[in-house]
């Protein structure tokens, strides 16, 4: 019986005309706003030519930015504008296609960074903790990285004779930059000191991340006979302490450590880097960054800050100041787009995983609205006929939108029921917020700090809160966690991905992390296509 009513609907659809469907929806029902959105929606998707080759690839990673992220960023982006919020969209959830992503790793239900962005760079998902190799890799085995490399988008795009670059608000060195140009049997191989390798001749074989960056184009060119490349054009981030060696005399001015450097190699990989491209510019400092000529310069290598770089909320609070993911955006385009043959530029908002990770919701979506931002600034650089733009994430958080708030309710607030005026009260007597975590640290008012990782000197606040008489929209507010954990975890479900451009269409339905690399492979034909 369902196999004939299937069949006639099918009949019924080939042979009655949309008019016919249109002159029975009321019409109060097709002069509806949100009817008329939607209808225009299709209609425009239906128009849409689909040209398949790029001559340039951003893509764009929000570092823990899973589904929750992204509506409650929205939402608090459009409160920030004095509107109710529901009704907005991040720059990049406009575009004309969307997909969602399968992000667990070989050995591992719920994903750690490593193993995420080398499925995006290399096509192929490996196991947790390990950068640019394959799953055979045994984590901590210097050894066994030998025959395992795989070679990335970024690697690739070189040896097309592309222009490349790579940014990141986390340590350059970190997990989702460092799966971009590195071979690590462990993600926490930064510098040499965090190598705790106890046979020196396995040591010796086994370059850190940081001076794997460094010689990233020596590197490339021994992997692979007959290659020629130019190194990495555009490098800007955080990890100014995994390049410089341990000793005093080389702080940098905005040093907050009394020794800045971690190498225990007395290697300066600064200079090393300057040495080996008299042409690039170091820069260090917002003037540095504000003095940027993107027409002259041909090689950029900025190291902000000492660790990672700040938070959005409090970037202005840096000693020395530095620039936002969207100027860096801007700027790196701007160089990049000098190379006729085109370009590959990886753009990725580490912080927003932090704020999760410390339990503030408040940080990580004001990095969220600023990975928006920096999408936008893409897109107003680039002319979406040639570029290709993907937006993702590599994983998710436990962090869950609940309760029954009402429409406009204050994203960071409580719960706020329909029709009334007074915070919801849970079972306890107390109210609570629409925002939360399932594990992490939990609870903290820490009034106007905007540096969520303040609670890391803190205890884990364990079971429900008296807030009634606490502002849990300030940016010090830490939400309430059910499971006490030093940190806050990463969750499994899938993230979203968006893409603008030519070969966006590709990406539909529900896929495989690694696909992502295929769709830039099939983009800027980097395997022979």
């Amino acid at each position: 019986m369902k196999v004939i009513k299937k069949g006639l609907s099918i009949m019924i659809a080939s042979i009655v005309s949309p008019l016919a469907f249109s002159a029975v929806t009321p019409e109060a029902q097709k002069n509806n706003d949100w009817y008329k959105e939607g209808q225009a929606k299709i209609v425009e998707k239906l128009q849409q030519a689909r040209p398949t080759k790029a001559k340039n690839v951003i893509l764009f990673v929000g570092d823990g930015m899973g589904v929750s992220t992204l509506t409650a960023a929205r939402i608090l982006k459009g409160q920030l504008a004095g509107k109710s919020g529901e009704e907005g969209y991040l720059s990049f959830e406009t575009f004309p296609y969307s997909a969602l992503v399968k992000t667990y790793n070989v050995d591992a239900q719920t994903p750690d960074s490593a193993g995420t962005m080398t499925a995006m760079m290399s096509g192929l998902k490996t196991d947790a903790g390990v950068l640019g190799v394959n799953e055979d890799v045994e984590r901590g085995k210097c050894a066994s990285v030998k025959g395992n490399e795989v070679i990335t988008a970024l690697e690739l795009a070189e040896i097309k004779g592309l222009s490349t670059g790579l940014l990141s608000t986390a340590r350059i060195t970190h997990a989702t930059p460092a799966a971009a140009y590195a071979k690590s049997a462990d993600r926490n191989w930064e510098d040499i000191s965090d190598m705790k390798i106890d046979d020196h001749a396995e040591r010796a074989d086994c370059e850190d991340i940081a001076l794997q960056l460094v010689n990233f184009e020596k590197n490339l060119e021994q992997r692979y006979a007959g290659v020629d490349v130019d190194g990495i054009d555009v490098v800007m981030g955080g990890g100014r302490r995994h390049f410089l060696p341990k000793d005093k005399a080389f702080n940098s001015i905005d040093a907050v450590s009394d020794i800045e450097g971690d190498r225990t190699d007395s290697r300066n990989l600064v200079a090393e880097w300057s040495a080996l491209y008299p042409n690039g510019q170091y820069i260090m400092d917002q003037t540095g960054f504000d003095a940027i000529d993107t027409e002259k310069t041909e090689r950029l290598f900025g190291l902000f800050n000492e660790s990672h770089m700040q938070y959005e909320a409090d970037r202005t609070n840096d000693v020395a100041g530095e620039p936002s993911l969207s100027q860096m955006t801007t700027t790196a385009i701007q160089i990049l787009d000098n190379n006729e043959k085109g370009y590959f530029l990886t753009v990725e908002s580490g912080r927003i995983d932090h704020g999760h990770h410390a339990g503030s919701a408040s940080t990580a979506l004001h990095d969220a609205i600023e990975f928006s931002n920096a999408v936008q600034a893409a897109l107003d650089a680039t002319n979406d006929e040639e570029t290709l733009i993907i937006v993702t994430a590599d994983h998710s958080h436990v962090f869950t939108i609940a309760g029954y708030p009402k429409r406009g309710n204050p994203i960071l607030g409580k719960v706020v029921g329909i029709g009334a005026t007074e915070p919801s009260k849970a079972l306890d007597g107390n109210p609570y917020t629409t925002l939360g975590y399932s594990n992490g640290l939990g609870f903290r008012d820490l009034g106007a700090e905007t540096n969520a990782d303040a609670i890391y000197s803190l205890d884990a606040v364990v079971g429900r809160q008296d807030m009634t008489d606490i502002d849990t929209t300030a940016a010090g507010y830490h939400q309430e966690a059910t499971v006490p954990l030093g940190s806050e975890t990463h969750a499994g479900e899938d993230v979203a991905i968006h893409t603008s451009g030519p070969g966006a269409h590709f990406i539909q339905g529900t896929v495989e992390q690694s696909v992502v690399f295929h769709l830039i492979d099939r983009a800027l034909g980097l395997v022979g296509q």
